[in-house]
C-alpha cells in the first residue's frame, strides 16, 4: 500500500502522524511511504531521518493526498484538505465527528474511508489509540491550570501546592476515566486537595485504592457539582462518551457561584466539551473568561509537548495502520473487532451510530 504522512495545518499542530521508526516498519514490510517535507519537524524528526528509514519526500501536502492509498494524520482534516481527499482514500486519524457536523459532512461528500482513532476499542471496551494523547492531556491539564491560576493572567492567586502555614490549592476533576486519573495523580503530585467526581463506583473504588489520602472521591451529580465548584480552585473536565457528544455538567448560570479566578480546563473540548461555555481555543489564543472564570479549552493540547505526544501515539497506532496496509481496510476491519469499531464514515455513508445520534440525524445526510 502506499502510505502518505502530511503535514499538520491546524493552528500550532506541531505533532506528525508517524514517526521515522513507524516509517521503518512500514517500509519492510514492503509498503512505500511518502512524507511531505518538513512534516516532523516540530516533534524533532528532520526529513533526513524519514529517508533513512526508507520514506520518499514529497514537497506539498497536495502531492500527498494525491499519491497516497491511506493517510496517517494525527488531527481531523481542516477546510484546506477536504478537496484533497479522494473517494475510496482510507483516512487514519483522530476525527471527533459528534462536535462538527461541518467536518462530517465534508468527509461524507468526499466518500472518503474514515477510521477514527478515538473509537478503536478493545476487548475490554477501553479505547487504546485514544488512551496515550488522555494521558498527555490529563497530566498538561494540571500545569496549564496551575499557570493560569497565576493573579497575571487573571487566575485567582493560588500556589496549587500552597506553603507551610498556608493550605495547598483545591482541585475538582471531573470524570475518573483516564484524563481525570492523570490530572489527579499530577495534582496530588503538587501537593493541591483533589477531589474526584465519577458516576462509575467502580472507578472510584479505583481511585480510593491507588491514590493517596488527599485524593478524595465524591459521586457525581448535580447537587455535589454545584456544591464543590464553590470551593475549588481549578476544575478538569475529563468527561468521555464514545464517539458521542460529551455531557454539559456545568453550566452557564454555576460560573457565577465559582469564585473570581476559577480556572476551568476543559480536556472534553473535542468532544463539544462538558462545560456549556466551552468553545475551542487554540495554542496561540489559549484563554477567555466568562463571569470572571478563566476558560482553557486547547482543542489539541498534546500538540504543545510533540516529541512526547508524536512518540506515544505511533507507539499505539502503527500496529493498527500495519494491519490496515498488510490486509487493506475491509479485511483489516473484518479480522480484527477492535479496528472494526475505528470505521465512522465509509464511501458516503456514517456507520457509528453515535455521530447520526449527536446531529439528531435519521438518516446519513450527505
Amino acid at each position: 500500500m502506499i502510505v502518505g504522512i502530511p503535514k499538520e495545518i491546524k493552528n500550532n499542530e506541531s505533532r506528525v502522524g508517524m514517526t521515522p521508526a513507524g516509517v521503518f516498519e512500514l517500509v519492510k514490510n514492503n509498503h512505500k511511504v511518502y512524507v511531505q517535507s518538513d512534516a516532523g519537524e516540530g516533534s524533532g524528526f528532520f526529513n533526513q531521518d524519514y529517508q533513512q528509514a526508507g520514506a520518499i519526500i514529497l514537497d506539498t501536502i497536495g502531492q500527498v493526498y494525491a499519491m497516497s492509498e491511506m493517510i496517517v494524520k494525527v488531527k481531523e482534516p481542516i477546510e484546506e484538505e477536504y478537496d484533497l481527499i479522494q473517494k475510496g482514500q482510507i483516512l487514519f486519524t483522530y476525527f471527533h465527528f459528534a462536535s462538527s457536523e461541518v467536518l462530517t459532512k465534508a468527509m461524507i461528500r468526499q466518500k472518503a474511508i474514515c477510521i477514527a482513532y478515538e473509537t478503536v476499542e478493545d476487548e475490554e471496551g477501553t479505547l487504546p489509540l485514544l488512551t496515550p494523547m488522555s494521558e498527555v492531556a490529563g497530566r498538561m491539564a494540571i500545569q496549564q491550570g496551575a499557570k493560569y491560576l497565576e493573579k497575571p493572567v487573571k487566575g485567582r492567586g493560588v500556589l496549587l501546592g500552597g506553603v507551610p502555614g498556608v493550605a495547598p490549592g483545591k482541585v475538582l476533576v471531573l470524570g475518573a476515566g483516564v484524563v481525570g486519573i492523570q490530572a489527579a495523580k499530577m495534582a496530588a503530585g503538587l501537593g493541591a486537595h483533589v477531589t474526584i467526581l465519577d458516576i462509575n463506583m467502580k472507578r472510584l473504588r479505583y481511585v480510593n485504592d491507588v491514590m493517596p489520602p488527599h485524593v478524595v472521591t465524591e459521586f457525581s451529580n448535580e447537587f455535589n457539582i454545584r456544591r464543590l465548584i464553590k470551593t475549588h480552585d481549578l476544575i478538569i473536565g475529563g468527561v468521555l462518551l464514545k464517539g458521542a457528544k460529551a455531557p454539559n455538567l456545568i453550566t452557564r448560570d454555576m460560573l457565577k457561584e465559582m469564585r473570581p479566578g476559577t480556572v476551568i480546563v476543559d480536556v472534553a473540548v473535542d468532544q463539544g466539551g462538558c462545560v456549556e461555555t466551552t468553545k475551542p481555543t487554540t495554542h496561540e489564543d489559549p484563554i477567555y473568561i466568562i463571569d470572571d472564570v478563566v476558560h482553557y479549552s486547547v482543542a489539541n493540547m498534546p500538540g504543545a509537548v510533540p516529541y512526547t505526544s508524536t512518540m506515544a501515539l505511533t507507539n499505539v497506532t502503527l500496529p493498527y495502520a500495519l494491519k490496515l496496509a498488510n490486509l487493506g481496510w475491509e479485511a483489516a476491519c473484518a479480522k480484527d473487532a477492535s479496528l472494526n469499531k475505528g470505521l465512522n464514515i465509509v464511501e458516503g455513508k456514517v456507520v457509528y451510530q453515535e455521530i447520526i445520534e449527536a446531529f439528531g440525524w435519521e438518516e446519513v445526510v450527505a
